[in-house]
């Protein structure tokens, strides 16, 4: 077997449920789930009528590259959605099955570890798919701890010239899971500057790109902050989005990867090898998904309804604040983030995740420690409860913090 699966951690859900060993669950109170960044809300009665309308396509085998209807409906919504002058459907944009497998393949297709240490660069707290795509790629995640007292910014001295210099790739989140925060374009100038002195590539996470809260100032995006300044053809820049949380449709499997032409022409040699051309019916229903507002701002309504309701409840009780942009609260506590998630999960049936799971010890801190990710994706009368309950909880244990 590949000695490197002996460097990969549990997943955090996995280490939530050894959390939760030998606890029982208050079973007075309905179970409220809240600790996994899966939509609840329902999918669009169109895109399950295009996928179903779509089944005859089963019968033969998908290109990697996608059908062109795909690549153009991706295309016209990314110029649409980030003021871009133009992007080429043939060369700059590959469909792919979810964010996750792509975010992850991308690093076996990028790292080179021909007579080199290589190095991948994380924010921390992060999602934990990037760190396992470094091990498994041959490199050594180093991560970029994003603090409050900093509004969760990069802070690049964090690592050494010597890290920068071996360093091929980096992930970066925007908006952030879990902290909600969303890079500014000074952010990108220096990630872009660092990217041309030492040469390495720039892999954006753009999933939670779509849940905001002001329709007239959308999160701005790598793509969008490129062209800003100048850097035309995207230069070892590809951006990674998805359907499941902008249209309800995880079980999907679908979003695309797009920027630099040249690196994409790479990925897509690889993919191909790997075989991971999305389902045919996937791909017609993904079409008209990229193709369709309306639905997205009812989705945005929803959260913004869910913020609104859970920052008025707890604001009396603990200092809460709205993130940039996303679907979690990320909540200090007045506790460790383990213990409060065990109490609030065996006193007031409410599952949440601590915020230590999401990060690692580096720069002599663990920047998830004493905070908790609380994802609103259940319905609006559920969260309320949760909030209620979270309240109860946070009384017993002392105020505010």
């Amino acid at each position: 077997m590949n000695s490197k699966l002996n460097l990969l951690q549990p997943y955090p859900f996995q280490k939530l449920r050894y959390l939760f060993e030998g606890l029982e669950r208050n079973i007075d109170l309905p179970p409220i789930e809240l600790q996994i960044g899966e939509p609840k809300h329902q999918t669009p009665d169109f895109i399950r009528r295009a996928l179903a309308d779509s089944l005859d396509g089963l019968s033969t085998y998908p290109t990697t590259l996608g059908i062109p209807a795909l690549r153009n409906n991706i295309a016209t919504w990314i110029q649409r959605r980030f003021n871009l002058p133009e992007i080429n459907p043939e060369t700059e944009i590959i469909p792919v099955n979810g964010s996750r497998e792509a975010l992850f393949s991308f690093a076996q297709a990028v790292i080179d570890n021909d007579g080199v240490r290589p190095v991948v660069v994380c924010p921390n707290p992060f999602y934990q798919i990037y760190e396992g795509a470094a091990y498994l790629a041959g490199a050594t995640p180093h991560f970029l701890n994003t603090l409050p007292e900093n509004r969760y910014q990069l802070d690049f001295s964090q690592l050494s010239d010597d890290v920068w210099a071996r360093t091929q790739l980096m992930y970066v989140c925007s908006p952030n899971n879990p902290t909600g925060s969303v890079m500014t374009l000074d952010e990108w100038r220096k990630v872009f500057a660092l990217s041309d002195q030492y040469g390495f590539v720039v892999a954006a996470d753009e999933c939670y790109s779509e849940i905001y809260f002001d329709e007239a100032n959308p999160p701005l995006g790598a793509l969008d902050a490129a062209n800003r300044l100048g850097r035309k053809g995207f230069p070892r820049l590809v951006v990674f989005n998805s359907l499941s949380k902008r249209s309800n449709v995880p079980g999907l499997r679908s979003g695309f990867a797009a920027g630099d032409a040249g690196i994409l022409e790479k990925f897509l040699l690889y993919r191909t090898y790997h075989g991971c051309a999305m389902n045919p019916a996937a791909q017609v229903a993904s079409a008209a998904a990229w193709n369709d507002e309306a639905h997205v701002v009812e989705n945005r309504c929803l959260y913004a309804q869910k913020f609104s309701d859970a920052i008025s409840l707890l604001s009396g009780a603990i200092t809460v604040q709205k993130p940039d942009a996303g679907f979690y609260l990320w909540l200090k506590t007045p506790v460790s983030d383990t213990e409060f998630t065990k109490r609030l999960y065996q006193d007031y049936n409410v599952t949440v995740l601590p915020g230590s799971y999401l990060a690692r010890d580096a720069h002599a801190v663990n920047p998830g420690r004493n905070f908790v990710r609380i994802a609103l994706v259940a319905s609006p009368q559920e969260c309320i409860e949760a909030m209620n309950r979270i309240n109860s909880l946070l009384t017993e244990l002392g105020g505010n913090n």
